[in-house]
């Protein structure tokens, strides 16, 4: 068993999670972070593999972040488990990293102490099964879904794909401001629409952009992961419509799912509703961890953490 750090993208197994993408470790690289395509394999067989983002911290410390991941072939393998978190622990120790950070898809059971955290990504999201037909589609919404997308078309919205990042910034501002959620800055934004895979689908009604969703396309899978919306002409429904036709884009392109991105009913109700409306499933993840390395900088960062909220 050893530890490989890929080099070529052609070997570089391509699962259903972008976060775990090639792509995805090319974005995080022009955001001025540190990555590792790393791979445990035996035999020529790969066991785990994960991309790791290495997030700047003060005083020249750092933590390693593995977003969605890592991908475990065999969960149940503890010898496994076990030598990839050691290599982990060598990597730390190299970058003055204080901990590491993942998000396992499956359950996973480990001998070392890990500590559950507030989630980075959603632990739980909306899964809307594509294949099948758009009528059946459509069908299987609430009524009250349907009717919105249909006084939506009647009203006279458009929907249309763009590159005005502009638009879409303004509407993003004005809905974190409005629903109290941080958002990244402007930069962040331009790159995640440069990616080949990311489309940005806005809703025009009486020459005024209400809408905007940025999609990310990856391996059969449509991800909706941020958006925004006006107030303004709210009664002709138009996030409804918009999230219709993306749906029915990623339909016809033969995507298997439309990942809503995030829901809970605890934390936003009507979200969550409005995204389960659509006739979604809901997944859910068992979260957000971290394993530390050294126990006073991690409280220290943990204590930080609090004060700063």
């Amino acid at each position: 068993m050893e530890i490989r750090e890929i080099q070529e993208k052609e070997n570089w197994q391509t699962g259903d999670q972008f976060l775990q993408s090639w792509e995805w470790g090319d974005f995080q690289k022009k955001m001025g972070r540190k990555i590792w395509r790393l791979a445990v394999q035996e035999k020529n067989k790969t066991l785990v593999q994960a991309l790791i983002i290495k997030n700047s911290l003060p005083l020249g410390f750092g933590y390693l972040y593995c977003p969605r991941g890592p991908f475990f072939q065999d969960v149940s393998g503890q010898v496994t488990l076990d030598f990839f978190f050691k290599q982990i622990k060598v990597l730390a120790d190299q970058e003055k990293a204080i901990f590491f950070r993942f998000e396992p898809l499956k359950e996973i059971s480990l001998s070392l102490k890990i500590k559950k955290t507030s989630d980075v990504q959603p632990s739980q999201t909306a899964f809307l099964d594509l294949q099948k037909k758009e009528a059946d589609l459509l069908s299987a919404m609430h009524s009250k879904t349907r009717y919105n997308i249909r006084l939506a078309q009647r009203k006279g919205v458009e929907i249309e794909e763009s590159q005005s990042l502009d638009c879409f910034w303004r509407l993003l501002q004005e809905t974190a401001k409005r629903e109290e959620f941080q958002i990244h800055d402007f930069e962040y934004y331009r790159e995640l629409l440069n990616l080949s895979q990311s489309k940005l689908y806005l809703a025009r009604y009486l020459d005024k952009i209400l809408a905007a969703h940025l999609v990310i396309f990856f391996n059969q899978r449509a991800f909706y992961v941020h958006g925004g919306s006006s107030r303004e002409f709210s009664q002709v429904m138009a996030p409804h419509l918009l999230h219709w036709e993306a749906i029915r884009i990623a339909n016809n392109n033969k995507c298997e799912y439309y990942d809503f991105w995030g829901i809970d009913s605890q934390k936003w109700p009507g979200l969550t509703k409005f995204k389960m409306n659509f006739g979604c499933r809901q997944v859910t993840y068992p979260g957000t961890f971290d394993l530390p390395f050294s126990s006073f900088w991690y409280n220290l960062y943990r204590v930080g953490k609090i004060f700063k909220k």
